[in-house]
């Protein structure tokens, strides 16, 4: 087993470990592709991508498993507390991004404050979108809901 988890770049006291998942090639390359990671696209972009992505699966827990989960209105309630807890986060995105980027020249765009204001401006517009899509196919798609029904 210590064959295979060393200190990363065998230095004891980064705290952190160099294992065969954590320095793969594979873990390199898939992490490089994640819209955080992804070079070339702007902070907009990146937020919605993100957002749109968290918007959709957010919707389902709420609405299978929130208190309103055998009424009629328990997709509308998952809609609505998916668009609340968006705005919550979008409000922590902010506040983060307020504290943490006070210089404007960063190799990376993101890394500034009018960066990260882009990104969670993104990151909102991006969440309900995927929020309401996921609602509009819930919505109007019986074989959908069938399927969502079955699983629980």
């Amino acid at each position: 087993m210590s064959d295979f988890i060393q200190p990363y770049n065998n230095d004891p006291f980064v705290g952190n470990l160099s294992t065969p998942i954590s320095t793969s090639n594979f873990t390199k390359v898939f992490i490089s592709n994640l819209p955080a990671y992804r070079r070339g696209l702007s902070p907009l972009s990146r937020g919605l991508e993100i957002g749109m992505a968290h918007g959709y699966f957010l919707i389902g827990p709420f609405d299978k498993l929130g208190p309103l989960r055998n009424t009629d209105i328990a997709l509308l309630a998952g809609f609505l507390s998916t668009v609340g807890l968006v705005i919550i986060l979008t409000t922590c995105l902010s506040m983060y991004g307020n504290v943490s980027f006070d210089k404007e020249n960063s190799k990376d765009l993101l890394q500034t404050n009018i960066g990260w204001r882009q990104f969670t401006g993104g990151f909102l517009v991006g969440s309900i979108g995927g929020a309401g899509f996921a609602y509009l196919l819930l919505a109007n798609s019986p074989v959908v809901q069938s399927i969502g029904l079955s699983l629980f």
